[in-house]
C-alpha cells in the first residue's frame, strides 16, 4: 500500500447559509429573527458568491477536501449568526440590550454546527461559541455543546480594549477553564477575534494588519500570569491562524518578565517589587514551562521561514491547517502548501505536524482516519519533494515569498 500521510486541517470555518438558522433558534424568537433578517446586509462578498455553499454544503465541503488531500477538519465559524453585525470572530461583544438575542444566535450556530458535523461523524471537530457576558450561562452552553457531539472545544471571544468586560488574566473566568478542564475540551482563541474596531479607512485596515495577531496573541500572556494553568492544570489552550514563528521570542520575553518580577518581589522597597507581588504564587509554574504542559498552535499554512523554528516551539504543538474555505487559505493547492513548509523533514516530523498532534488535541480516530487517508491523503514522497513552481493561481500567504520571523 502506497504510503500517505493522513491530514486533519486544525483550521476550517463553516456556517449556516442566513435563513437557515431559523429552525435551529427557539421560537420566541422568530419574529424577531423574520424581521432582522429581512434588513440585513450581508457585509462579506465571499458569503454572496456562488462558493457560499462550501460554508453548508456537506457534500460539497467533503469532496472538495478529499481532493485536497485533507481526511479531517477542526470547524471555527464563518457566517452570520442570528442578530449578529457581522461574522462572530469579528463582532464587538454585545451591549446589555444586545446580550439575549446574540446569546440565542449562538445557540443556534452550536445546535446547527452540531448536526453538520454529525453528517460526517468523525471527520469534523466542531468548536462551539460561547459569550463571556455571562459566564454561568457560558459554562450551560459548553456543557450543552459537549453532550451535543462538539469536539473542538471552545471559541474564546476576545476582550479587546473597550469591550466592558473583565480582562481574560481575571478569575471571574474561572467556571469556564474549569469545565472545559473537566471535559476535556480545549479553548481555542483564533486570530482576528480580539481586535479593537478602527474603522474602515486604508490606514485603519493597514494598522489591523499589523495589529491584529498581536491582539489575539494577548490570551496566552493574560491566562498564563492570570494562573488559569496552575489552578486547572488540565486546561489546553489553542491560538489558532496566527501564525507560529513568533512563539519562541514571545516565551523568551515573558520568561524574563517572569523571572525578573518574581525576583524582584522579595526585595522590600523597590518599584518593581509592586509589580511582582504574589505572581509567583498565582502563576505556578513559568510561561514557557506552562507551553509545554497546556499550549498548542493551530498553525495555519506554516510558512518556511517557521519551520526552523518547530523544535523550539514544540514538534507536539504544531497543527496544520488549511483554512477552507477562505482565500487566504492553501485550497486546491494544500498539497504543495504542504511542500513548500515540509519537503525534506523527517516521515514523523511531517506526519505530526499535519495531522497527529490534531487527533491528540482534538480527539480524532487517527485509526479510523487512516483508512481514509489510504485513499486521498498525499503520499510520503510528493510531500517529500520541495516545491519548485508556486501554482500561479494560489493566493495563500503560504507561498508568499519571502517573510521573517516577527517579534509578533
Amino acid at each position: 500500500m502506497t504510503d500517505r500521510y493522513t491530514v486533519i486541517s486544525a483550521d476550517c470555518h463553516a456556517g449556516a447559509d442566513l435563513l437557515d438558522y431559523k429552525p435551529y433558534l427557539e421560537s420566541k424568537y422568530h419574529d424577531d429573527f423574520d424581521a432582522w433578517a429581512a434588513t440585513y446586509v450581508n457585509p462579506y462578498e465571499d458569503l454572496m458568491a456562488d462558493t457560499a455553499d462550501r460554508n453548508w454544503n456537506s457534500d460539497r465541503r467533503t469532496a472538495e477536501l478529499e481532493a485536497d488531500g485533507i481526511v479531517a477538519e477542526v470547524i471555527f465559524p464563518n457566517t452570520i449568526p442570528p442578530f449578529f453585525p457581522s461574522a462572530s470572530l469579528m463582532a464587538p461583544a454585545p451591549t446589555r440590550a444586545e446580550f439575549e438575542q446574540r446569546w440565542a444566535g449562538l445557540r443556534a450556530h452550536n445546535r446547527w454546527l452540531a448536526d453538520f458535523c454529525g453528517q460526517s461523524a468523525g471527520r469534523r471537530a466542531g468548536v462551539a461559541q460561547i459569550l463571556l457576558n455571562d459566564v454561568e450561562e457560558a459554562v450551560r452552553e459548553i456543557r450543552r455543546a459537549k453532550e451535543a457531539g462538539l469536539t473542538g472545544g471552545v471559541l474564546l471571544p476576545g476582550t479587546p480594549p473597550g469591550s466592558g468586560l473583565p480582562e481574560l488574566h481575571s478569575a471571574s473566568y474561572d467556571p469556564i477553564w474549569a469545565a472545559c478542564a473537566e471535559l476535556g475540551l480545549p479553548v481555542n482563541h483564533h486570530g482576528g477575534s480580539a481586535s479593537p474596531p478602527l474603522g474602515e479607512e486604508p490606514a485603519a485596515r493597514a494598522v489591523f494588519m499589523v495589529e491584529t495577531t498581536w491582539f489575539s496573541h494577548r490570551a496566552l500572556w493574560h491566562l498564563i500570569f492570570g494562573g488559569a494553568f496552575r489552578r486547572h492544570p488540565d486546561l489546553k489552550l489553542v491560538l489558532t491562524e496566527q501564525g507560529s514563528g513568533w512563539i519562541p521570542g514571545v516565551l523568551d520575553m515573558l520568561d524574563y518578565y517572569h523571572d525578573r518580577l518574581v525576583a524582584a518581589a522579595t526585595r522590600a522597597a523597590t518599584a518593581e517589587s509592586k509589580f511582582g507581588a504574589g505572581l509567583a504564587q498565582s502563576m505556578g509554574k513559568g510561561p514557557s514551562q506552562v507551553w509545554r504542559d497546556n499550549c498548542f498552535v493551530g498553525a495555519s499554512f506554516m510558512r518556511p521561514h517557521e519551520v526552523p523554528l518547530r523544535d523550539r516551539i514544540g514538534l507536539d504543538k504544531i497543527m496544520w491547517g488549511s483554512d477552507y474555505p477562505h482565500d487566504e487559505g492553501t485550497t486546491p493547492f494544500s498539497r504543495e502548501g504542504l511542500r513548500i513548509a515540509y519537503a525534506g523533514l523527517p516521515r514523523d516530523e511531517v506526519a505530526a505536524m499535519a495531522g497527529g498532534n490534531a487527533a491528540r488535541v482534538y480527539g480524532f480516530d487517527l485509526a479510523f482516519l487512516d483508512t481514509i487517508a489510504a485513499r486521498v491523503g498525499p503520499t510520503v514522497l510528493e510531500i517529500a519533494e520541495p516545491l519548485k513552481e508556486i501554482p500561479p493561481e494560489a493566493t495563500s500567504p503560504a507561498f508568499a515569498l519571502g517573510g521573517s520571523v516577527r517579534v509578533w
